[in-house]
């Protein structure tokens, strides 16, 4: 009787070992990835710049589908680029990133799943100056999973999603006579990933 009971919870664990077991893991490849953001400046033109430190991994279901996978991102705050080294300087102080205090932005996956339109759509919490909200990434695959000229199994991503920095503290509000800002309030962000299988 006692091991009638116990079968069906040793099935349910075995199960969920299987599950724990089918995850395929996925590393950010740095040299061919890139993490972007354009702001619009003065009301007339946009400045781009990048984060050129960062790491990232993907634990997917499958070898080939990345639906439900986890997502899991660091960048290095100190590591920003926007080709101009006084306004990369300004842009680590407390007027905008406060790198000293708050180095490292987060992202973390809450779901990633397929709309009704079939695109895909990661739900994640973007944690930036130690605030976190909830952002919507419109997500691309780029072609197919191959094999490259090594070996190594590869994978292309790009997302894309637009954030208010005034939700994360940067509060910068220099303003033209005009009244208008001199630096835009929404920054869109645009993350281009190459995959490799671990």
């Amino acid at each position: 009787m006692i091991m009638k009971k116990l079968f069906p919870l040793i099935i349910a664990l075995f199960g969920a070992m299987n599950v724990t077991v089918a995850q395929v893991k996925w590393a950010v490849d740095p040299a061919h990835t890139n993490v972007r953001f354009t702001v619009e400046h003065l009301g007339i033109s946009f400045v781009d710049g990048e984060f050129n430190s960062f790491e990232g991994s993907v634990d997917a279901p499958t070898k080939t589908g990345f639906e439900n996978a986890k997502v899991d991102f660091k960048i290095n705050v100190n590591s920003i680029d926007t080709r101009i080294e006084a306004r990369d300087k300004h842009l680590k102080s407390d007027d905008f990133f406060n790198a000293e205090k708050y180095p490292v932005i987060t992202l973390k996956s809450v779901s990633l799943k397929k709309d009704k339109a079939g695109k895909l759509k990661l739900e994640a919490d973007l944690t930036i100056r130690d605030v976190t909200k909830r952002v919507i990434f419109d997500v691309k695959q780029n072609g197919q999973n191959i094999t490259d000229p090594w070996g190594k199994t590869r994978a292309g991503f790009t997302a894309t999603t637009k954030i208010n920095r005034l939700d994360y503290g940067i509060r910068y509000n220099d303003k033209l006579p005009s009244g208008v800002a001199a630096v835009g309030s929404d920054v869109t962000i645009t993350v281009n990933t190459e995959l490799v299988q671990q």
